[in-house]
């Protein structure tokens, strides 16, 4: 916690104490071996030291101890592989029904905004015992999210997402960190963690805010923009239907598809040339004048239409489930669309 002197940070998540015990056998391994080398080393120096009447000619050799010198570290070093492996791919995959909060890295602070729209600045409140995944992007260099004390660190990038999970396991209140150099006021762009218990954090999230959900303020960015007058529902649209493209496969001109996931669709609004799906022409233009916190909305918006059917389709004007793909205006005088194909 903040203000405690501490060797190491307090384990405060559900894969802290796993990466603890994996990181104290490998430096338990080390010491190990480090002392057995030395105390070697200077032995050999005692007894074969110049003077000495130790017999040099014809040493001793043994297949068993050779056999055995290489058999071990081999043997120690696939477990701290397997064993490491296993903690890698808890701490990389996503448990279901995890809250969402996105994460826009900025020099030098931190932008966080949770999912029923309300915002934070190099503070992050979450609930106890429940999983929360971050989906982060820079606004300008790379920056790295470290909280210490969930023993979690991601890379934060400008074009891309990337993703952090953890459930924290104690309330209080934990550093947070940018462990990437990010320019003259690195060391100033700290922030805290609260992980308050659940009813205390239902209770914060639900005070005033004027801020809209992502997904809302997605929908109204996508109708100012007129986005649905090319991503149309039906046949006949310059562009396709956005309605359940997230998360499925998108055909793409020439052979091959491409995941719709988040870096799909945001790219596919900054660099809608990049990847033409099939069965629609590369009409679409870019939109470099989008804020970060805007493809954010506009991403989460996408996200959130369900098939054809689903209680939240056809929200906007966008139509059945088909590949992203570039559009035009139909006119002038129409602002284009919103969305296109990317790598």
């Amino acid at each position: 916690m903040l203000g405690e002197f501490r060797l190491w940070p307090r384990a405060a998540s559900t894969v802290a104490e796993k990466v603890d015990t994996l990181y104290l056998f490998e430096v338990a391994v080390t010491v190990f071996f480090t002392i057995l080398i030395c105390a070697l080393v200077i032995g050999m120096g005692v007894i074969y030291r110049k003077g000495s009447r130790a017999a040099r000619a014809n040493p001793p050799t043994s297949k068993w101890l050779e056999a055995i010198w290489a058999t071990v570290p081999l043997v120690l070093v696939m477990v701290m592989f397997a064993w490491g492996a296993a903690v890698f791919y808890e701490i990389k995959t996503v448990p279901d029904g995890a809250m969402k909060i996105d994460v826009v890295g900025k020099q030098w602070m931190w932008k966080l905004q949770h999912a029923n729209g309300k915002r934070e600045i190099n503070e992050l409140h979450v609930p106890v015992g429940r999983p929360v995944v971050l989906r982060m992007i820079s606004d300008d260099v790379i920056h790295d999210f470290y909280v210490p004390a969930f023993r979690v660190k991601q890379d934060v990038v400008p074009g891309r997402y990337s993703q952090l999970w953890f459930e924290a396991t104690e309330p209080g209140t934990y550093h947070l960190f940018c462990a990437e150099y990010c320019g003259t006021e690195h060391a100033q762009m700290i922030g805290k963690v609260v992980v308050m218990e659940e009813r205390a954090f239902a209770e914060w999230l639900s005070g005033t805010s004027s801020d809209d959900p992502p997904a809302v303020a997605g929908e109204k960015l996508f109708e100012r923009m007129r986005c649905g007058t090319c991503h149309k529902q039906g046949p006949g649209g310059r562009g396709p239907s956005l309605v359940g493209i997230a998360g499925k496969p998108v055909p793409l001109k020439g052979g091959g598809s491409v995941l719709a996931d988040a870096n799909y669709i945001r790219e596919s609004i900054v660099r809608p040339q990049a990847r033409i799906v099939a069965g629609y022409q590369p009409l679409m233009p870019a939109y470099p004048q989008l804020t970060t916190e805007e493809l954010n909305q506009l991403v989460a918006y996408i996200e959130s239409l369900g098939a054809p059917g689903d209680g939240d389709a056809g929200r906007s004007d966008t139509g059945p489930s088909t590949p992203v793909e570039d559009a035009t205006p139909p006119d002038e005088n129409e602002a284009p669309s919103t969305e296109g194909e990317n790598e």
